[in-house]
């Protein structure tokens, strides 16, 4: 689930209305006689020219895309950090006793033209983007910054927020209310509310380079994306590539005016996957050290970018007193502190390094059975991998890859289990105007036949968006601004060739089923505050719903639904499925090793004091995986810090290791669910009230209980991961 950091700072702050406030101290001005047209006249033409000054008159607000254009953004900015400050000042400044309603219900109420323009361009910016869109936001983002900081660093403002919640208890508030009051007091208090005047003009400054910094490194790695990717001469390179991977590859290098070539797009993590099946090593270790060695050196060279951001996060922690970044990110979430990360982590080191060298002792037997005179490197690991698991299963990755066509993992996979576990149902929406040709626009209802919410689908890879897969929101869910949520799901699965079918991986297939997982937790949110609602809880916690729902992807009552041969329609066979499912934790210790190093890398560039030094980037990732005990040669961390979006980018910085995290709750719930019937309406119903609807209007972990009975345990992550003798292969 992947939403733009700025966009998330100010959805934070100013929850979406109906519709702008009017500014009152406009309209006391004297009139003037010379003109003919009145104030409102004016309003409704400037409302009429840009779409985005007043709230979609489409279903649910979603946007209307058929009218934004993209000069319409930068005035809609304006206007709206314009009439945002007025709003928040008109509290602060309030002579009125402070009550609940006149403080915290009003900021959720404020900045309704703010969120609505940062939600549609921002979502744009990282899945359409363009060089006018990557231009504003580089324009935009140290401003937005100094807006966020002119609201939470507002002394009147804070005074206000802090009366009351020195006396919640007196209040007697009711329990999402108080909830809503404690998580406005941290923000402040964590963005700088309680610092001398001195420490906030400090403070200022860093968030503004911040800003400007990670825009940079964000736009440096959508560019990257397109600089390095590999063109291939001679067709007889590709061996080992399907006949619609080669194609594309052609109709690629066509259009990037590489005419009788083939071009080899680069994805966003450290591994490739076409270096599965490319028999040709040369080839590989071509594409595997452009993903390896991107944002090193030249004009996009990202190195200057991370050692500048680990250092400012580093100076913000320490002058909000805490000892590093780590530290200060890890206040409000389940995990609490660092500590606790790094003992997660490190505890299960020994179990990944060894199932990972075992595997690597597979790998090297292969390659030296087949008349390798070499060692194993990382470029040849998933090609030999792919080997081995062959032989081991007889299982042929393109042969399965047949049985999963696109649009029936769609509806008949995705949609099918939602609609056994809930009782919705998606119905698509070609009336709604969309954003890219590729996307889809679906109604979601209920099992009453009540609708729900708007649902985008954006699935396949495209350039101008940016790497990865997430899930963002349009109009976010509120019952005090009677808003339901419109919500997109984003991906980058390679298309097919024209008039061809899509086939995906089941890589790809568990990743979307993953991502519709963030969905329904923002559509099924049924909060009244905005700020509490759907996906807005602590990182570790965010992605336990979307991992629940991957391992329905792989249950065999699902499988038996959407797997059908694409030309044939013949249901996948048992035994083929027998083997899917057998091999489903096949290079697991692999896999679990990328993950843990990238995150243990995460982890250390945050645990920076304060006073750091710049680090020499190479330097300091070689320490941090040899001091943790996972630096294998052959597998390298998911991300290296120069293409670390999550990390660096800001978004996850100190928060990677979330993924695992959650995936101990998400294994827990699982496996609570299966002893439960598995796919049934009951289950579904009762982790849809006690975990997806509720939001943040609780801690996390009090959801956990209501939902389970108790705390997870990690016993079935490892069987889920294959780490335990339960879970094996």
């Amino acid at each position: 689930m992947r939403k733009s950091l700025l966009a998330v700072a100010i959805v934070a702050i100013a929850a979406c209305s109906e519709s702008p406030k009017n500014d009152s101290s406009t309209s006391a001005q004297a009139p003037e006689v010379e003109k003919t047209q009145t104030a409102s006249d004016v309003t409704a033409q400037a409302t009429q020219d840009n779409p985005l000054l007043a709230a979609s008159e489409l279903q649910y607000q979603a946007p209307d895309f058929s009218r934004i254009k993209d000069e319409h953004f930068e005035p809609a900015f304006e206007q709206g950090m314009a009439e945002h400050l007025q709003e928040i000042e008109a509290i602060a400044k309030s002579s009125e006793p402070v009550t609940f309603n006149n403080t915290i219900v009003v900021m959720e109420e404020a900045g309704a033209l703010l969120t609505r323009v940062s939600r549609v361009f921002f979502n744009l910016v990282g899945t359409d983007s363009n060089e006018a869109r990557r231009a504003l936001q580089s324009k935009m983002a140290p401003r937005l910054a100094a807006h966020s900081d002119s609201i939470y660093l507002n002394a009147d403002l804070f005074a206000r927020v802090e009366s009351l919640y020195n006396q919640r208890v007196a209040l007697e508030m009711d329990p999402e209310s108080e909830r809503l009051l404690e998580v406005y007091y941290d923000n402040f208090v964590k963005a700088g509310a309680k610092l001398s005047a001195e420490q906030k003009d400090t403070l200022r400054a860093l968030n503004e380079e911040h800003s400007t910094l990670t825009t940079q490194f964000s736009q440096n790695l959508l560019k990257l994306s397109k600089a390095i990717a590999v063109v291939v001469d001679d067709k007889a390179e590709l061996e080992g590539l399907s006949d619609a991977q080669i194609k594309s590859a052609a109709a690629a290098a066509k259009a990037a005016g590489h005419e009788d070539k083939y071009l080899i797009s680069i994805t966003n993590t450290t591994r490739q996957p076409v270096l599965t099946s490319l028999k040709n090593r040369e080839l590989r270790q071509r594409i595997w050290e452009a993903s390896a060695n991107r944002g090193t050196s030249g004009e996009l060279d990202n190195q200057p970018l991370v050692q500048r951001l680990v250092q400012i996060r580093a100076q913000k922690a320490g002058l909000l007193g805490y000892d590093n970044w780590a530290e200060y990110q890890l206040v409000n979430t389940m995990a609490e502190k660092p500590e606790s990360v790094m003992n997660m982590l490190n505890s299960m080191v020994p179990a990944v390094v060894s199932n990972t060298k075992a595997e690597q002792a597979a790998i090297q037997a292969m390659i030296e059975k087949e008349g390798g005179d070499f060692d194993v490197q990382p470029w040849d690991w998933a090609y030999y991998a792919e080997k081995v698991r062959q032989a081991k299963y007889d299982l042929n990755e393109n042969e399965v890859r047949e049985y999963f066509e696109f649009n029936r993992v769609l509806h008949d996979g995705l949609f099918y289990t939602m609609n056994r576990l809930y009782g919705i149902r998606f119905e698509a929406r070609p009336d709604l105007p969309v954003y890219h040709p590729d996307v889809q626009a679906f109604e979601l209802f209920d099992h009453d036949g009540k609708s729900l919410a708007i649902f985008y689908a954006d699935y396949f890879a495209r350039e101008g968006k940016r790497g990865g897969a997430w899930m963002s929101a349009f109009v976010g869910q509120s019952g005090l601004l009677e808003q339901k949520p419109v919500v997109v799901n984003v991906m980058n699965i390679p298309k097919g060739p024209e008039g061809e079918p899509t086939l995906v991986s089941f890589d790809h297939v568990t990743t979307m089923f993953h991502e519709l997982g963030h969905g329904i937790h923002g559509m099924f949110s049924d909060v009244r505050y905005p700020t509490l609602a759907g996906t807005s809880v602590s990182r570790d916690f965010v992605e336990f719903p979307s991992t629940f729902e991957e391992d329905w992807a792989a249950t065999p009552e699902v499988l038996e639904n959407y797997a059908f041969h694409y030309k044939t329609g013949e249901r996948i066979p048992d035994e083929l499925l027998a083997k899917v499912l057998k091999a489903k934790n096949f290079n697991m210790g692999f896999d679990t090793l990328e993950y843990m190093s990238a995150a243990l890398l995460d982890m250390e560039w945050h645990s920076l004091p304060a006073d750091s030094e710049l680090q020499d980037v190479a330097k300091f990732e070689a320490k941090a995986l040899e001091k943790h005990g996972v630096d294998l040669p052959a597998v390298p961390p998911r991300y290296k810090s120069t293409y670390f979006a999550h990390s660096i980018g800001g978004g996850y910085s100190a928060g990677y290791y979330a993924y695992m995290w959650s995936e101990i709750l998400a294994a827990d719930a699982f496996a609570y669910v299966k002893e439960r019937g598995g796919l049934t309406r009951k289950n579904g119903d009762w982790y849809r009230k006690n975990i997806l609807e509720v939001g943040n209007s609780r801690p996390p972990m009090e959801s956990y209980k209501k939902f389970r009975g108790q705390e997870p345990t990690t016993d079935a992550l490892l069987i889920r991961r294959g780490l335990s003798p339960q879970g094996g292969e």
